[in-house]
Parts: structure tokens; C-alpha cells; sequence
């Protein structure tokens, strides 16, 4: 379990089209993905207005990277949140995919 920068404990949790961030138990936002093949594609992340700018945005983009490695996924961050963090953390670049005319083409059908 992490905690935000006002030392609030927060807990990220997979559910079946989204990592969920909660502080203190209240859901605060999530990450969506779509797995296709090999590849787990983030194409939209949200944090609430009334959480914002307490680095939630990064633990929870972090452990869902960290997961989607585990998993031995590859990642497609179509998410500018996502894509964001992996450019400022090239620990990830080893496991992400870029986004293709294909993948786009996987969201535009679901």
C-alpha cells in the first residue's frame, strides 16, 4: 500500500477493464485497459477533481505498469497519463508497444 503526498494510504485494485485507486476507501479514480493478444492497451485514465494533485495519477498508473508486467503483457499507452509516465520512467519502455493503426482500430470496435 502506498500513500498520496498528503500521507493519505491509498490501494490500487484490478477489476476486469480497469486498476482502481481508492485513499482511505474512497474510490479517487482508475485506469481502463483493454487486452488484446499479448498487449494491454490503457486508453483512458481519470482521477477526481476533489483528489487532484495528491500524485495519484502515478502510484496508480505505476502499479498498474508494475501488474501488467507481471502478467507478461506488453503495453500500448494510448492514454497521454500513461504515456507520460513511461516517458518519465523508461524503466517500462522495455514492455511497451507503440500505438498502431491496429490498436487503434481495437478501440474504435469496442
Amino acid at each position: 500500500m502506498s500513500t498520496d503526498k498528503t500521507g493519505a494510504p491509498t490501494e490500487v485494485t484490478a477489476e476486469s477493464d480497469r486498476f482502481v485507486i481508492s485513499v482511505d476507501g474512497t474510490k479517487a479514480g482508475f485506469t481502463e485497459y483493454l487486452d488484446f493478444g499479448e498487449q494491454r492497451i490503457f486508453p483512458h485514465t481519470v482521477i477526481d477533481d476533489a483528489f487532484g494533485g495528491r500524485g495519484l495519477a502515478t502510484i496508480l498508473v505505476r502499479e498498474a505498469l508494475e501488474a501488467t508486467r507481471a502478467e507478461g503483457k506488453r503495453i500500448v499507452p494510448v492514454c497521454s497519463m500513461v504515456a507520460g509516465f513511461i516517458d518519465k520512467n523508461p524503466e517500462f519502455k522495455d514492455v511497451t508497444d507503440p500505438v498502431t493503426d491496429e490498436v487503434k482500430g481495437v478501440l474504435a470496435g469496442r
